[in-house]
């Protein structure tokens, strides 16, 4: 028997809303791994304490960022680090971008719900 797909779980769902841009989808695809192999190695460096290791383990974890905030920048949206950081201190962010060649705003995000005012308003 063939069971038809099942919908993604809210995270990925939330993740894939988030980066629409096909350009930015592709820097992350390519960022996230580096990134997450360069924290693997740095591990690897504390317990070898080798300098090739460190250099080549802080080149990729910044490098797969770097590309990562290439993306967000592209897609005019904050990357969701900064988003934590400026809900925290109670700053607007945006978290969705807004639709190419509409007038249509982005969905409202939590800060903009509590002050009642857009993003690019707030503050």
């Amino acid at each position: 028997m063939v069971y038809p797909p099942q919908e993604p779980s809210p995270l990925i769902a939330h993740w894939m809303e988030r980066h629409r841009h096909p350009v930015s989808f592709v820097f992350h695809l390519i960022g996230i791994p580096p990134t997450i192999l360069g924290v693997l190695l740095f591990s690897i460096y504390v317990g070898l304490l080798s300098v090739p290791i460190m250099i080549l383990s802080l080149s990729l974890f910044f490098g797969g960022f770097a590309l990562q905030f290439a993306g967000h920048l592209l897609e005019g949206t904050d990357p969701g680090e900064v988003i934590f950081f400026k809900k925290k201190l109670g700053l607007p962010y945006v978290e969705f971008a807004t639709q190419r060649g509409s007038a249509a705003p982005a969905p409202p995000s939590a800060a903009d719900r509590s002050t009642g005012k857009p993003a690019a308003a707030a503050g």
